[in-house]
């Protein structure tokens, strides 16, 4: 096999190589993606709900530190949309309501 020969071999092994790097990762992507949705809300009889004063709904929050306009939604452990339910760090394997609020709310960065 000539060196020439050999470098086109390399080549298409490296382009096949990548192609199914880049499937693996989408098709891996995809079942975190929805697996997201079927996260169990947190509760009020949660641990961790209670240590950090989490509520469903922000403005029935009686906590002082709780700010006018603090939600889930613009909280940076929130990671779900602006609507529903979604992951937050502070809840792993649970989803937060993206209108609650816990005592950690802290803004997400512009």
């Amino acid at each position: 096999m000539s060196q020439e020969e050999n470098n086109e071999s390399r080549r298409r092994f490296l382009k096949i190589a990548a192609g199914t790097a880049a499937v693996a990762a989408v098709a891996g992507g995809l079942p975190r993606l929805a697996r997201a949705a079927d996260l169990p809300h947190v509760t009020d009889a949660d641990p961790t709900a209670k240590a950090l004063d989490y509520v469903e709904d922000a403005s029935t929050s009686k906590n002082p530190k709780h700010k006018a306009g603090d939600v889930c939604a613009n909280c940076q452990f929130y990671s779900g949309g602006p609507s529903g339910y979604g992951p937050c760090q502070l809840f792993p394997g649970k989803s937060v309501n993206a209108k609650g609020w816990c005592v950690s709310h802290t803004p997400k960065k512009a």
